[in-house]
């Protein structure tokens, strides 16, 4: 059965096979987050989940919606995750997909309005002003084809080739195949994105492939698709499809995505967690009250 998601997980639970080959999968607890990384090695496991090579790590956390208490343990696996994935050395360039017009849409650019942009400035002054080891990071909102007429991965690829960044963190909106994931998730992946893909919306890839430079992905569910929420609605009252039909089938015209009523503070919290998990992955030197206190 079709549902549409982004996250490698739920790809996993729904995979024809229970466990399948070229996949392996690591599940563990820190504190009050739970951490699963699936790692896909082979075309056969690329098959089995319809994810490509690479890992996937996500972080189920407490509802954003409900907690806005953000210096705690999901800040700090968050981070040291981010870490993880990216070189030790050199510029981070950090884009915000998305269209800052449409709320469930707007991870990305409210993520960079948060994030720690340094590099214009330079060793001097940096020293001056209390904060050695500076690392390098820029941004930018690259905005979505409709705003620009640009795919935002040429307007990417253009920062990519100009600045040379060793490295590229990409963060945008999710959609999910459960309601309960909303707001809950967070999943980062050293594969890159196509964004939209989970909204039947599917651009350019933004990865390795086509940037040039290693590209890690960052997102949080905002969005489910109408389709499958009738589906599961249908489930827990006892009814099922009948035999060959599908759900998208059932359920095709229109196509609808739903989000919580609550997004507004789901947004606004997700994109500072995330800028904040970026923010001291890179800066480890200053202190994440300090950074709060710069970007705010």
């Amino acid at each position: 059965m079709n549902f549409r998601t982004d996250l490698a997980v739920e790809c996993h639970e729904y995979a024809s096979e229970k466990h399948p080959e070229g996949v392996r999968v690591k599940k563990e607890q820190v504190d009050d987050v739970r951490i699963t990384t699936i790692t896909v090695e082979s075309e056969q496991g690329e098959r089995a989940i319809g994810k490509p090579k690479g890992r996937y790590i996500t972080l189920e956390i407490a509802p954003l919606t409900k907690n806005s208490h953000l210096f705690s343990s999901q800040l700090t696996v968050l981070s040291r995750q981010i870490r993880a994935l990216l070189p030790e050395k050199g510029t981070i360039l950090v884009a915000g997909l998305g269209n800052d017009k449409i709320t469930p849409d707007a991870l990305g650019p409210r993520c960079v309005s948060f994030l720690l942009a340094t590099r214009h400035i330079n060793d001097e002054l940096a020293k001056s002003i209390g904060f050695n080891n500076l690392r390098s990071v820029a941004a930018v909102v690259p905005g979505v084809l409709g705003q620009t007429g640009i795919e935002s991965a040429e307007i990417i690829k253009g920062v990519v080739q100009n600045i040379k960044p060793s490295a590229v963190i990409v963060v945008d909106a999710l959609a999910s195949r459960s309601v309960s994931r909303l707001g809950t998730t967070v999943q980062m992946t050293d594969t890159g994105v196509s964004p939209g893909s989970g909204v039947g919306n599917s651009r350019a890839e933004i990865s390795m492939n086509t940037l040039g430079v290693p590209v890690v992905a960052l997102g949080v569910p905002t969005v489910v698709d109408g389709a499958t929420l009738a589906f599961d609605i249908l489930e827990k009252n006892g009814l099922q499809l009948k035999n060959g039909q599908k759900i998208h089938d059932v359920f095709a015209s229109p196509v609808m995505m739903v989000t919580p009523k609550e997004v507004d503070n789901m947004i606004e919290r997700a994109a500072k967690l995330i800028a904040m998990g970026i923010n001291t992955a890179l800066q480890p030197d200053i202190p994440a009250e300090d950074i709060v206190a710069i970007v705010s």
